[in-house]
């Protein structure tokens, strides 16, 4: 069954309905996972996303800060809303789909403006979530059928970065954080989808700063959001999409729809 699964840190559901909205009646996907959607589950928009044809919902929302979504046009099982390094913040919610895969989306820890865990705590707690993810995944993928998605706040190789050389100790792009990222993906082992369909060095990204004052005309991205799955699950797809347009005009995240397709 061909499924589009679509992952989107769309920084706060409430205010941005209508950029969701548009994009679900552009782009018609199954399955939407949203990041950092700064609500709690009893307040989270659900008629709204009824009306878009998401029948099946679900939330692991937070106040004001991050949590997350799974929302479906196809039946969801198995809900799992784990706690990541012993912390109550909503980052991560896994789902069974049609077929038996399970889909895990997340949303790892930003890690602050420091490259220094000794004196940025959140830093530490970025690469101690990492750490955790990839003893959770380790050795399974040779026998699951497993999609895991979301903005993992690290852009791993050199050409999903504007500049390597210049982010280099920068959050999001230091050696130590691009090297945890790829241990857990080399771990289970998954596949990234992007860069099986769209190889090194050709660039990728998926932010855009909002300190930009022209994003397309500096085009100072990086790749943050990603779509992975097991080996079973590699001949499954299909293909995988980045939309640039949906970071143009006023009101919009910071990051941009990725869209895989597979036929699981």
């Amino acid at each position: 069954m061909p499924l589009s699964i679509v992952t989107w840190n769309i920084n706060s559901v409430r205010i941005r309905l209508d950029l969701i909205r548009r994009f679900v009646e552009a782009h018609n996907p199954d399955v939407l996972c949203l990041q950092e959607i700064k609500v709690e589950d009893e307040l989270f928009p659900r008629a709204a996303f009824e009306e878009m044809g998401f029948t099946h919902m679900e939330v692991h929302g937070q106040k004001a800060y991050h949590g997350v979504a799974t929302l479906s046009r196809v039946p969801l099982s198995a809900p799992d809303r784990r706690r990541w390094c012993g912390k109550e913040d909503a980052r991560h919610l896994s789902v069974g789909l049609p077929g038996g895969a399970v889909l895990h989306n997340f949303y790892v820890p930003a890690g602050g403006d420091v490259p220094d865990r000794t004196l940025n705590d959140k830093f530490g707690h970025k690469l101690d979530f990492v750490d955790e993810m990839t003893a959770c995944f380790r050795g399974t993928g040779a026998a699951s059928r497993t999609i895991l998605v979301g903005d993992l706040n690290i852009a791993p190789l050199e050409c999903d970065v504007w500049s390597h050389r210049q982010l280099l100790k920068v959050v999001s792009h230091t050696p130590v954080e691009t090297e945890k990222l790829t241990a857990c993906l080399d771990g289970a082992p998954f596949i990234d989808v992007a860069r099986k369909l769209t190889p090194a060095p050709a660039p990728i990204y998926t932010w855009w700063s909002y300190r930009a004052r022209d994003w397309r005309a500096g085009n100072r991205g990086r790749r943050l959001d990603h779509i992975w799955v097991t080996p079973p699950l590699e001949p499954a797809i299909l293909a995988c999409r980045v939309f640039e347009d949906f970071r143009d005009g006023t009101g919009t995240s910071d990051h941009i729809p990725v869209m895989a397709e597979l036929d699981i």
